[in-house]
Parts: C-alpha cells; structure tokens; sequence
C-alpha cells in the first residue's frame, strides 16, 4: 500500500518532535500520505529548534540532513511567484503557495487561524488540525497507525498507554480516540487534561 495523496507539513507541525515523528513515520512505508514543504518551511523548523527550543546546532542540522535524504520527493520549489497573490495570512502565505505549486489539497497546520477557507478555496486548499488529519488516517488505516505508534513506543522503551498520553499535549482528540479504543481508563486522560 501506497498512498500518494500530498500534503504540506507546516513548521509548527514538523518542529513538534513528538508529532513530526508520528507524521513522518505514516509516511514511510507503508504509506498514508505524501508529504510536501519547501525549503522556507524547513528554515522556519530550524529557527524553531534552535532559537524556541533550544536545540544544539549539531542536532538540529542532523534533523535537516535526515529529512531530505528520507524524503527527498517532498520538496515543492518554484512556488514564490505565487505568495503576492494568496490572501491568507502574510507570514504563511508562502505555505499555501508550496500547496498550490505541489499540488497538495491539504496543509497541516497548529495555525488554522493563519489559512481561513476563503482564503483557501479559489485554490482547491484545506487546512486542517494536525489531529483531525491524524483521526482521518486512523479511521482509514487503524493497523497502520497503531502499528507506528507501536513501534515509537518501543523505540523509546515506552508502554503504548504512556505513549498516546504524551501525544495527547498537542493532540488531545487523537489520543482520547486511540485510549478510548484501546480500553483505557478514563482517569489518566482527565489527569493529563485530555477528554
């Protein structure tokens, strides 16, 4: 199974390490998703990592350098002649302009306030929530994500009920969906502010 449906990963979404993992793992084989930026959105990620989070400079470019050799048919060039022409926000116009040129309906972004819909729709865009689009994949494909989230689990030597709670910081829909699926108790989700 490959999918090949595109969509642009905004910097809020791929500088949350947490969440970019998760993404980015739904984009390996096998494949949910195709996923797009452009170079200015991955500047933005590292401005992030190193300037918000504090990220030292060693790993933050090892970031980059994994990210574009894993993915290296993601990267939308050629979309500046169109950001004097979009609507939405102005330091996220150049978002919307990747989406357009690489032909991706969809952004994911934390910022929907930055894409309105009537900005979006003379070009065929949505935006939507990091966790929407992550429901929309675990509706279609259950084995699939939880086979990812599985596997992050494992990476970190986690229990699977440990890792959706951290997913539930930035993605409390998500995660309250994959605990209530899981036969979770509810207590640790009104703990964690999720519900």
């Amino acid at each position: 199974m490959t999918a090949d449906f595109p969509v642009v990963l905004d910097a809020c979404v791929l500088a949350n390490f947490g969440v970019c993992d998760l993404f980015l793992r739904l984009a390996e084989h096998p494949r949910l998703y195709r996923p797009c930026w452009s170079e200015k959105i991955l500047a933005e990620v590292k401005g992030t990592h190193l300037r918000k989070l504090k990220w030292p400079k060693k790993l933050a470019d090892s970031w980059q350098q994994k990210v574009r050799a894993n993915f290296p048919e993601a990267s939308v060039t050629g979309y500046e002649p169109l950001v004097s022409k979009l609507r939405n926000h102005k330091k996220d116009r150049h978002v919307l302009a990747a989406a357009i040129k690489g032909h991706a309906p969809l952004i994911v972004t934390f910022n929907l306030k930055d894409f309105p819909q009537d900005a979006l729709r003379p070009w065929g865009v949505k935006a939507a929530h990091p966790g929407e689009y992550l429901l929309t994949l675990y509706e279609m494909h259950p084995a699939v994500v939880m086979g990812k989230i599985s596997a992050i689990s494992k990476k970190y030597d986690r229990d699977l009920e440990k890792t959706v709670l951290k997913f539930g910081i930035s993605l409390k829909l998500f995660a309250s969906k994959i605990l209530e699926d899981m036969g979770a108790q509810s207590e640790p989700l009104a703990r964690r502010g999720i519900r």
